[in-house]
């Protein structure tokens, strides 16, 4: 109640959810931005036929993935295997743009072992249905 007029006031609450900064591979740390996950999915995926809804829902998943942690720090090593897992769903062509440059592949080789593993993941998936 204001004292000077005697007006009424409601004043609410609500919980400020700060997300865990993240540790990156040279041991120093940023704080969790869902425009530059959303950009590296983006960029995977760019001229994929996947919907921006579906983008959409990757990254609000990974995003809840990240606060459900409860953690103030998170390794991004964690969030980078998220992101893997999300693209393999999206589109297995842009999961693949990913991995090259999240696992940093040296030669050709390395992407053929890469696609052997989704083959053979995909092959056991089916017969387990």
């Amino acid at each position: 109640m204001c004292v000077v007029c005697n007006e009424r006031f409601t004043t609410y609450e609500t919980a400020e959810l700060s997300m865990p900064r993240l540790i990156k591979r040279d041991d120093s740390r940023e704080q969790f931005d869902d425009n530059k996950l959303k950009a590296g999915i983006m960029r995977a995926l760019e001229k994929r036929p996947v919907s921006t809804d579906a983008i959409d829902q990757a990254v609000k998943s990974i995003v809840r993935k990240l606060w459900a942690t409860g953690e103030r720090e998170v390794q991004s090593r964690l969030v980078g295997d998220w992101v893997m897992d999300a693209l393999r769903e999206l589109d297995e062509v842009a999961y693949v743009r990913f991995a090259s440059v999240y696992r940093s592949f040296q030669d050709v080789n390395a992407f053929r072992e890469e696609i052997e593993r989704m083959e053979n993941r995909a092959g056991s998936e089916k017969t387990d249905v």
